[in-house]
């Protein structure tokens, strides 16, 4: 019986080994993004409901705050993925080897709200307005307001700049500001202060990369397999994110460490709508990018040299997002 029995013992052993050998080459993807808000939910449910491991890899989100700041990020190489907005656009006029590979998603997802005193947007004159870092999403949000009201920043309104969103808040409410731009779910909190929503920017449809996936060309060329494996899971985390709306409010709830089911509710329902099935990068994005920024480049570039939609098209063409959402 013994005898018999060694073979198997070592067989099991031997199994024991590979697996763990598998699970140790397991390749790590770090995917920053710039605030708590619920455009990270695709990003946030691959970590976290094992969608990666699915694909081979281990997705890790790192929340770096600012878009300015996240961006400078990916392009030391200090992560692999940027789910950021606008700065990106800045960071490659200025010669950063960066490109666009996704945009989750591809609009303004931000509201202004303001004091009590002020009622329309002409009332922002000569006041000051709060937004999350200068040439990021947020700034380009107001630029872009402010524009179809034949205003700009600094002639007409103020701006001051913050990190997180919370912060803008908070100079809301102590009158440091007289309005701020904000997103899900920092709109409740900001309605729970009393102030009112002035304008949903959102509600605009501006085309505009509020968030792009952006990554190193050295990375698209070195592994590009690497690149496939993060978009099969992100395409794999819209999803979730989409259908299975419990699912995401319990990751939702995690990270933005909260058992409010207000707070949880309102980051769901302000960019599940938002997120496409398959988020190309659009030119009309990169267009309204490089027109709200002053960078001396932006009049000549070519959106076209912005993105690589390559990726994202081999995946539809493979069948890969016809499989993942079957007959649906």
């Amino acid at each position: 019986m013994l005898s018999r029995a060694i073979p198997f013992v070592a067989a099991a052993a031997l199994s024991a080994f590979f697996a763990g050998a598998a699970f140790a080459a397991t390749v790590s993807i770090s995917a920053a993004y710039p605030q708590l808000n619920g455009g990270q939910t695709p990003l946030w449910l691959i970590a976290d409901t094992g969608i990666d491991r699915r694909y081979g890899v281990e997705v890790k989100p790192v929340l770096i705050p600012g878009g300015a700041r996240l961006t400078q990020t990916v392009v030391s190489g200090d992560v692999d993925v940027a789910l950021t907005g606008g700065a990106a656009v800045n960071a490659m006029l200025s010669g950063a080897d960066i490109i666009y590979i996704g945009m989750p998603v591809p609009t303004f997802a931000f509201s202004f709200y303001a004091r009590p005193e002020i009622k329309s947007v002409e009332d922002l004159r000569g006041k000051v307005l709060g937004v999350i870092t200068k040439g990021a999403s947020s700034d380009h949000a107001s630029i872009a307001l402010l524009r179809r009201h034949n205003m700009s920043q600094g002639k007409d309104v103020k701006v001051l700049y913050f990190s997180r969103q919370e912060d803008a808040l908070a100079a809301l409410n102590q009158g440091i500001v007289s309005a701020a731009v904000h997103s899900a779910p920092t709109t409740l909190m900001a309605r729970r202060l009393g102030f009112k929503e002035l304008v949903n920017i959102g509600a605009l449809k501006i085309p505009y990369p509020f968030t792009g996936l952006a990554v190193r060309r050295a990375l698209l060329k070195q592994n590009p397999a690497l690149i496939s494996s993060f978009l099969k899971c992100y395409l794999a985390g819209i999803k979730v994110a989409v259908e299975q709306a419990e699912t995401a409010r319990r990751v939702l709830a995690r990270y933005l460490v909260t058992k409010d089911p207000e707070i949880i509710d309102e980051a769901y329902r302000g960019f599940a709508p938002l997120f496409p099935r398959v988020p190309y990068v659009t030119e009309e994005a990169i267009r309204g990018a490089i027109s709200f920024t002053d960078h001396p480049k932006a009049a000549a570039a070519d959106p076209k040299d912005f993105f690589d939609n390559r990726f994202l098209k081999e995946l539809e063409s493979s069948g890969f997002v016809k499989e993942l959402y079957g007959k649906s």
